[in-house]
């Protein structure tokens, strides 16, 4: 995937050059580009004089950063003790049906993320299911399908 180092060096030029930029930085990148680019990461380091691998761990601690792609569409099933035992291992598996790909990956397509979470803070209204930034609560297995036509159909009109 190629990108434009001038596009990444204007986002680090944003924020001050100092350490405590990093998640701020960092946070751009994500949601510019669905991902941190791993050129821009390097970027990054110089700019803050900061260690590739302090940023890395960084970057892998929270979920909100990806290393890799994401998809245009991200789906993320909570899996934790109380939309566990309220179905979310189905819910999760019949997402995996619908879409055509396992959990944790983007379809070859880039079209879909699907991700599972321990927790959501959501306890009391799961399972429930982000799409895009939507969160869905008390979601059934019959929900699933749903939801990927709802996100299909939103595509379609922004066309």
């Amino acid at each position: 995937m190629l990108h434009d180092q001038a596009e990444f060096e204007g986002i680090i030029q944003k924020h001050p050059q100092e350490k405590r930029s990093l998640i701020p930085i960092l946070q751009d990148f994500q949601a510019t580009y669905n991902y941190l680019p791993p050129v821009a990461l390097n970027m990054v380091s110089q700019a803050l004089a900061v260690p590739l691998i302090d940023i890395i761990s960084v970057a892998s601690f929270y979920n909100a950063f990806s290393m890799e792609p994401k998809g245009e569409h991200q789906i993320t099933v909570c899996v934790g003790t109380a939309c566990h035992v309220r179905g979310a291992p189905k819910i999760l598996g019949e997402f995996e049906r619908n879409l055509n790909l396992e959990v944790g990956h983007t379809r070859e397509d880039g079209k879909y993320s699907l991700d599972s979470v321990a927790c959501l803070g959501c306890c009391a209204i799961g399972p429930v299911v982000v799409a895009d930034g939507e969160y869905y609560a008390q979601t059934s297995i019959r929900n699933a399908g749903k939801i990927v036509r709802k996100l299909e159909k939103k595509e379609k009109i922004n066309d």
